[in-house]
């Protein structure tokens, strides 16, 4: 089978476009479990209100037929505070597409998906999706919304109100496409789909992310990226993973050298501790030895002195 372009180049470069959004749709379908239609690509990077805000800059955001927005990250690299970057991203679209005269109830609703490309917290799972709800303490009960809440915001559950978010763990699959969805994760991690996959979007995708289909100037734009990767990816084998095992060399050494040390000096301590004790063991047996002899000398019974000398 032959490899396609890869989804996270595909996001940055292909995807945008209209004439792919099928490719898109499929994909959104086939992981939300609903038909998604895009109805157009948004901004993916928003304004600095002040010098020390961040950038909000994602890989793609499109608002569905709902009105809803959709991020889609692609992520290669590690990075440790991926999950706070999440929460980040979720709370800066919320605030950035809901205008200053309208009420709260106009905030729309946020679906983050990440596609990850490397091993995020601790979990055997390879797909995870979080929503919020919200369970009363001493009745454990979910709270509900009342029905005039549901006529006026068109939603059943609290937690349709709150972003949600999926997690998508490439390498963690076991490549057993067992559903749609699985194929779809297939794709991702290996960047082939075979013929006999029938998720939604996987056909577009076979024609569209052909890579001896793209124009030229793509197709060397596409070779250049994967050079990158490489890049990345060696850069980040000798600077993280050796330093880390030579870190951990060179602390095992320094370690058996404390502790050799500290055996040495805990040896010699115990040694002169151990050394006292028997030297006042062997002085008082001597010292009594003396003393019984000299009480003898004096007329004292031997057993009488073993006596007096045995209770002190």
């Amino acid at each position: 089978m032959k490899r396609l372009v890869r989804f996270d180049w595909a996001v940055k470069k292909l995807l945008r476009s209209k004439a792919n959004f099928d490719v898109l749709e499929g994909f959104l379908s086939e992981l939300l479990k609903e038909d998604i239609k895009i109805r157009n690509i948004l901004e993916s990077e928003g304004n600095k209100e002040t010098a020390d805000d961040k950038f909000n800059r994602v890989d793609l955001l499109v608002e569905n037929s709902k009105g809803e927005i959709i991020i889609i990250e692609v992520q290669v690299e590690d990075q440790l505070d991926y999950i706070q970057r999440l929460i980040y991203g979720t709370a800066k679209v919320i605030t950035e597409y809901i205008k200053q005269s309208v009420s709260y109830s106009e905030i729309k609703k946020v679906i983050s998906i990440s596609v990850l490309y490397f091993d995020l917290g601790q979990g055997e799972d390879y797909i995870y999706h979080g929503t919020t709800k919200l369970i009363g303490i001493h009745s454990h009960e979910e709270l509900k919304l009342s029905k005039k809440q549901q006529e006026e915001f068109q939603k059943g559950q609290v937690y349709e109100l709150f972003p949600e978010y999926y997690l998508i763990k490439v390498n963690q699959f076991n490549d057993l496409a067992r559903d749609t969805l699985d194929e779809w994760v297939y794709f991702l991690k290996n960047e082939i789909i075979e013929d006999s996959f029938t998720a939604k979007g996987l056909n577009a995708a076979k024609k569209k992310l052909d890579v001896m289909k793209l124009p030229k100037e793509e197709q060397l734009s596409y070779k250049r990226y994967l050079e990158s990767l490489h890049d990345r990816a060696s850069f980040y084998e000798s600077t993280y993973i050796q330093g880390e095992k030579k870190g951990r060399k060179e602390g095992v050494k320094e370690g058996e050298k404390k502790g050799r040390e500290k055996g040495r000096k805990e040896g010699r301590k115990e040694g002169r501790k151990e050394g006292r004790k028997e030297g006042r063991k062997e002085g008082r047996e001597e010292g009594l030895q003396e003393a019984l002899k000299k009480m003898i000398a004096s007329g004292i019974p031997e057993d009488e002195a073993g006596r007096i000398l045995g209770g002190l």
